[in-house]
């Protein structure tokens, strides 16, 4: 059974810090990636950043520059953190597992994120 469970979001205040955590538990087969997305209710979720092998990240022009994505090297934990945050960046983040042919396959739970200003 894969299990992906991030921590770490919170209530912070503009131009704050945090970073998110997300463990796999459970085999996959062929990780091609670990990124991280987010959603705000009734809104549709939208991408935030990608790591892939060999260290290639992928980020989300509004995350450019403040957000950095990492990964342990055995994808057992991706990491996001996340600097300079602003309110716009409130959403519940969740983490992903894409294998060979299967972009995002596997989804966390989600954890909120909250910027106050």
């Amino acid at each position: 059974q894969v299990q992906l469970v991030e921590s770490g979001g919170g209530l912070v205040q503009a131009g704050g810090s945090l970073r998110l955590s997300c463990v796999r538990s459970g085999y996959i087969f062929s990780i091609t990636a670990m990124g991280w997305y987010r959603q705000a209710p009734g809104k549709e979720r939208e991408f935030v950043a990608r790591i892939g092998n060999g260290g290639t990240t992928n980020y989300a022009d509004s995350v450019k520059g403040r957000f950095t994505i990492s990964r342990d090297n055995a994808w057992n934990t991706v990491y996001l953190q996340m600097n300079s945050l602003k309110p716009e960046d409130t959403f519940v983040y969740y983490c992903t597992v894409s294998t060979t042919g299967y972009p995002d396959k596997y989804w966390g739970q989600g954890t909120q994120v909250t910027v106050s200003s």
